[in-house]
Parts: C-alpha cells; sequence; structure tokens
C-alpha cells in the first residue's frame, strides 16, 4: 500500500513548498518557496533531509492529518498547539507516527507559519523544476479536504541520527527587520528617511504569501518609476505612502518606486507576523549616512 497522508481537514492555508522555482523569472514566473527558509530548513536538517525537501507550510490555523503508514516528522516555526492523537507534543522534536494516527494542531501561539516536515520530504511531483505549490503552475494551490499526500515510510529508510541541530526561535517574536536601500532610496528625502527609520509599522490584514502591506504610512514625494523588476524582500512606496513588502509569491515587475531592500534573516522573521503585529526597519550600518 502506498504511504499516504489523508487530509481530513485542511486548516486556513496549507500549501506544499520547498526552496523554490529558479531560472523563470524572465518569464515572469515567481520564485515562490517557504515563506520562511530557516523554519523549513531546520525541520529538515532535524530528520537529515535535503534542505530542499519538500515541507507542508501551515498558515495561523492548521489541518488535522490521518497518516496511513509509519513516518518520521518535526513540526518548527510558529507553535500552533500540535497533537498526535490528541495528545500535545513539541514544536523541533522528531516524532514517530505510526499507522492510522492523527496529527492536528489548535490554538496558536506564537508566529504565523509553521512546517511539518518529513523524512524523506513529500512525494510530490514537480513544475518547472519545484515542488512549491503556486496557483496555475502547480497542480494544486492549497490543501484541500480530501487530498491525499504521498511519502516514504519511514520505517525502511529511518536511521538515528548522533548530532543534535539547536535552533533558536527567538526571531518569531523579534520586530526589527534588517534592510538594505532599494534603488530609489537615493530619491528619498532627509525626513522621508527619517521616517523610515524611527516609524514602528505594524502588518494590516491586507497580507498573504505575495506581499505584505503595512498600516502606518509615510509622506510620498516620488514620481512613479518605470516598471522594474522586483525581487521578494523589496519594499515598494505607493503614491498613498503606504509600504508594501513583497514576499515569496510576489510579481517579478513592478512600478511603484523601491526603497528598501529586506534581508534573508528580515524575510523568516515578517514571514511569522500576523495582523497588527509590529516592526521595524532597521538599514544596515553602512548606509545610514547616505
Amino acid at each position: 500500500m502506498k504511504a499516504e497522508i489523508e487530509v481530513l481537514q485542511p486548516g486556513l492555508f496549507s500549501t506544499i513548498q520547498d526552496s523554490g522555482r529558479f531560472g523563470f523569472l524572465k518569464y515572469g514566473v515567481p520564485l515562490s518557496g517557504n515563506m520562511d527558509s530557516y523554519a523549513s530548513k531546520m525541520g529538515n536538517l532535524i530528520l537529515n533531509n535535503s534542505v530542499n525537501s519538500a515541507v507542508l507550510e501551515i498558515t495561523q490555523m492548521g489541518p488535522k492529518l490521518k497518516f496511513n503508514a509509519s513516518a518520521k516528522v518535526v513540526i518548527t516555526g510558529a507553535d500552533l498547539s500540535p497533537e498526535i492523537n490528541k495528545i500535545p507534543i513539541d514544536n523541533n522534536i522528531k516524532y514517530t507516527i505510526n499507522c492510522g494516527d492523527v496529527l492536528s494542531f489548535g490554538k496558536r501561539k506564537s508566529g504565523c507559519r509553521a512546517y511539518l516536515s518529513i523524512k524523506n520530504g513529500f512525494k510530490i511531483s514537480e513544475s518547472l523544476g519545484s515542488k512549491s505549490w503556486y496557483e496555475g503552475i502547480s497542480d494544486f494551490s492549497k490543501l484541500e479536504k480530501g487530498m491525499k499526500l504521498a511519502f516514504k515510510s519511514a520505517s525502511s529508510s529511518f536511521y538515528a541520527a548522533h548530532a543534535a541541530v539547536k535552533i533558536n526561535s527567538a526571531y518569531l517574536f523579534q520586530k526589527e527587520l534588517h534592510v538594505f536601500p532599494g534603488p530609489e532610496y537615493s530619491l528619498l528625502n532627509v525626513t522621508e528617511k527619517k521616517l523610515l527609520a524611527v516609524t514602528e509599522f505594524s502588518v494590516d490584514k491586507k497580507n498573504n504569501r505575495m506581499a505584505i502591506q503595512l498600516k502606518e504610512s509615510i509622506d510620498n514625494n516620488l514620481s512613479p518609476i518605470i516598471t522594474g523588476p522586483v525581487i521578494p524582500g523589496t519594499v515598494q512606496l505607493t503614491p498613498s505612502g503606504s509600504l508594501i513588502v513583497l514576499m515569496r509569491d510576489c510579481q517579478t515587475t513592478g512600478g511603484y518606486p523601491r526603497i528598501l531592500q529586506l534581508s534573508d534573516e528580515a524575510m523568516n522573521i515578517l514571514a511569522q507576523k500576523v495582523l497588527g503585529d509590529k516592526i521595524f526597519f532597521k538599514l544596515d550600518s553602512t548606509f545610514i549616512n547616505d
């Protein structure tokens, strides 16, 4: 019998992701991939998987999953109160799941996105060199009730590890986002640059895998730019003065001034924020006097 996970309940928004889809930006294909690359990487390292192995990214409210074969799993990232057969389990710990067991999630305690990694990864077909789900490119765009996810049973492939992986989960609560100047940063005046540096921004309700908008705005005296390339982590300044931070499923070009660029670490921090959470930007010291 093929090893599968049956989706009893899909949760709020759960998708299969890996490191991303590279080499297709020139065709307008988003990078996609794990919103929090650190959490997904740590889960795969604990299981001695390739860091690019596909994982299940779970947003805020988790799914209910029934296993028809044994598996070794670990959950990283946000704490969404995971349970095996209604018995609470911890993040960042490797667990054995047996045939018939049910993995479920409860109340969100911290963070926004959790990652379910499974020994040997999920057996998902690739689209354009990646297993990451994206509507219009992959076979599926999100987890659905009744769906079955194939995997390789751990009973014939698992072996004991003799090293531990140390995980620092402090970033889940961090507010500071390390950034670099974007292509149009130099066009901002002194007042606008200061506002970027001292304003505490909060996550708006308009947030998803494509972009996260911030509630607070700053004065914007810049003109729109000729459409130019953008990547995940690009911070755009809209005509109204609001800021939009592009995330993993973002478009490949845009016409708003690109004033900042998030570091990889900052991307992981922001990926774990929910509506109302606070953040502030810290410009790399090399550019503070610009």
